[in-house]
């Protein structure tokens, strides 16, 4: 089974859209195998967003991140990775798919509510950085 991470962004946390999104995720047949609300410090977003250290949306992005509680899960399925990233959909929600996660409920490129892992090797490096292995059902 393939895994992959998710985050819930501090705007989906905010805006009350936890149920709504792992009820998109769970109907679109994906298992839940690791789930929690944490608070990011900033040493944990700059961990994560590290492939883009020194672009110039870094700070901004990790000062995001650490503004407010935030869901970290693991999806599990077949073609877990591309099956969220279409459910997820496109960085800037005036592109998304209407169906899709950010097509119906995110507000702006950087606002987006959710992240995905983007490819295998991605999740491998960003499941550690939510998730101990006993974290994970």
């Amino acid at each position: 089974m393939e895994k992959t991470l998710i985050l819930f962004k501090p705007d989906a946390v905010q805006r009350g859209l936890i149920g709504q999104i792992l009820s998109a995720i769970e109907a679109k047949g994906f298992r839940i195998l690791g789930l929690k609300l944490v608070q990011l410090t900033r040493d944990k977003a700059e961990e994560h967003y590290a492939p883009h250290k020194g672009k110039g949306f870094f700070n901004d992005v990790c000062t995001y991140m650490t503004s407010g509680p935030v869901v970290a899960l693991i999806v599990g399925g077949h073609n877990a990775i591309k099956g969220m990233r279409q459910l997820v959909g496109a960085t800037d929600p005036g592109q998304a798919d209407p169906g899709s996660i950010r097509g119906r409920w995110a507000q702006t490129i950087d606002k987006n509510l959710i992240h995905g892992s983007d490819s295998q090797e991605s999740s491998d490096r960003e499941i550690p950085i939510f998730f101990s292995k006993a974290e994970i059902l």
